[in-house]
């Protein structure tokens, strides 16, 4: 009888199948003091500043800037966020009293069509960028309740196992 790998074997969503989740997205309010406290789990860290502008935010432009920090568990890269300014759905989350897990993400080989096939299972995007090597979305449930999906694609990189 054969095994299925559910750790790195794809996901599915309704009827649109994913690739395997590879980063698991966190927001908190204080990056140094996180990154201290999960050193010996998810460390060490490689730390970024993101300035993004002209992300479409809820459909409309907004420019933010965050702090970010990338460790490891196992095949999946952690990744912390601290929001420093701007309008975003990391904002937003801390804004409603929220921090922790925030997004799961899948490397995608065409973002905007794994948008539209999985705007039938009641995703919709609400952060969209497109940086020219590499475009991202943040989609949320019609809901509203729970943890966001994030796709990225990156421009002549295939997707991890592909």
């Amino acid at each position: 009888m054969a095994t299925v790998d559910h750790l790195r074997g794809p996901r599915r969503i309704g009827g649109v199948e994913l690739p395997p989740i590879d980063q698991v997205g966190f927001v908190v309010r204080s990056l140094d003091e996180t990154t201290k406290r999960y050193a010996r789990l998810f460390g060490p860290f490689a730390f970024m500043n993101s300035p993004l502008t002209g992300v479409l935010y809820r459909g409309a432009p907004s420019d933010v800037s965050l702090r970010i920090a990338y460790g490891t568990a196992g095949h999946l890269e952690m990744e912390f966020i601290e929001v420093l300014s701007g309008r975003s759905p990391h904002a937003e989350f801390l804004a409603a009293g929220r921090e922790g897990i925030h997004h799961v993400r899948y490397r995608v080989p065409d973002c905007d069509a794994t948008i539209a096939a999985l705007a039938g299972e009641g995703l919709a995007p609400i952060w969209y960028h497109d940086m020219g090597f590499a475009k991202f979305a943040y989609l949320e449930h019609a809901s509203r309740d729970g943890v966001l999906i994030e796709l990225l694609e990156m421009a002549g990189a295939p997707p991890p196992g592909a």
